[in-house]
């Protein structure tokens, strides 16, 4: 049973009686994502938000973190939509946590998926038997001579126990033992569990579910294995006995913001542009001072123009001094005329679009996305910024050209 609930904000803090035990339980499980000092008054804390949003559990605490987007595109950008998403929309609007918000798409989601049964493929299986089964091992005869059986055997096993089934397993684990999550929706979740039973508890690495291959065998699962890889990427536990005496699941907007808008420019400029992320590069002659420009675009191999993503925007509508001067040395160490600075725009002022540099021909422009609006609204102005971007290349094409003549 958890405490009292407090909401916040990104970025947002708040004064807040705590324990000492309590404010060490909770920057414990925190791990960085929140950032938590000591109050004015004896017996407070100041606890502040970061760009991570979610939920943090403690049994004095139950903090939640909203995001500034609405939460419908949150999870737009989180590529966990489906036929039925429309449908349930409504309870991502209504859920004041996020977490429980995906743990009622992911329970909906797999009871869709298990719902003709698991999937079933051959799994690569080395035993020693008694009978021959599949092909004899050579090589593991040759380690051990002399021993007519058991017979060393490779074979295939058809069988639900593979990683699809296994990483869906674990997620409902996971999720089942945390609080936050609403009864009906953990009775969901306990009767999916229980369609499991052959397959491991396997602890599960979210890159490997994030590298699985769909076919039309497996695509049915494609969502909610989705969502199983942010619920065992993002929800951490922290046991003494037994049971989860702390969780948080968290998502950095910073990194979700950065990821959504690579993936949708590399769609969107698909045939015109390639686009490489965070493309390891040096400020200085010798290979000195690396750097990783966000959005780096190429045409017919050649570099063409270069970006950086942003997520925070000052209220001004103002972009930070330091995000300018790293976009500047971004095109001028890679001879780029013009760079171009993305923004999230939930809130504030819009920044300026263009800013041209003292003695210079360089250009630093920006351009802000808004997603306060609706999903279309939101690949709407996606597509702006496609655009934006082929005239910015467009224009150093050009400007190439004249300089070369």
């Amino acid at each position: 049973m958890t405490g009292r609930q407090v909401e916040l904000r990104e970025w947002e803090s708040q004064e807040i009686d705590l324990s000492p035990d309590g404010a060490r339980l909770l920057a414990e499980v925190a791990a960085g994502r929140l950032l938590i000092s000591v109050g004015s008054v004896s017996g407070t804390w100041v606890v502040s938000a970061t760009s991570h949003v979610g939920v943090f559990v403690t049994p004095e605490l139950e903090l939640l973190v909203r995001p500034k987007v609405p939460m419908h595109n949150l999870f737009q950008m989180l590529d966990v939509g489906s036929p039925a998403f429309g449908r349930e929309q409504f309870s991502f609007g209504a859920d004041r946590s996020l977490l429980a918000a995906i743990a009622q798409h992911f329970a909906r989601s797999v009871e869709r998926a298990v719902r003709n049964g698991l999937i079933r493929s051959y799994r690569a299986e080395h035993e020693r038997l008694h009978a021959l089964r599949g092909r004899i091992n050579i090589a593991a005869i040759v380690r051990r001579p002399g021993l007519p059986a058991p017979v060393p055997c490779d074979f295939d096993e058809y069988t639900a126990d593979i990683l699809e089934n296994r990483a869906l397993r674990a997620a409902l684990q996971r999720l089942l033992r945390v609080p936050g999550v609403r009864p009906r929706t953990r009775r969901t979740l306990a009767h999916s569990l229980a369609q499991f039973e052959e397959v491991s508890d396997t602890w599960i690495d979210p890159a490997s579910v994030d590298r699985i291959q769909f076919t039309r065998l497996n695509r049915h699962y494609r969502q909610p294995l989705r969502l199983a890889s942010l619920v065992l990427r993002n929800l951490s536990l922290i046991d003494r006995v037994g049971a989860a005496d702390a969780s948080a699941f968290a998502i950095d907007m910073n990194l979700l913001f950065q990821d959504w808008v690579t993936d949708r420019l590399q769609t969107n400029l698909r045939g015109r542009l390639s686009l490489v992320s965070e493309l390891p590069e040096h400020l200085g002659v010798g290979r000195k001072v690396p750097m990783y420009p966000d959005l780096a675009f190429f045409a017919d191999g050649e570099l063409v123009y270069v970006g950086d993503v942003k997520y925070k925007l000052t209220g001004s509508g103002m972009a930070r001094n330091a995000d300018y001067y790293q976009l500047l040395a971004y095109a001028t160490a890679l001879d780029q005329q013009e760079g171009l600075l993305v923004y999230c725009q939930a809130d504030g002022t819009v920044p300026d679009r263009e800013v041209v540099v003292r003695h210079t021909t360089t250009s630093l422009r920006t351009h802000a996305l808004d997603l306060s609006g609706s999903p279309a609204e939101m690949e709407a102005s996606i597509g702006a910024l496609s655009e934006l971007i082929w005239e910015g290349v467009v224009r150093a094409r050009a400007t190439a050209r004249t300089r070369a003549s």
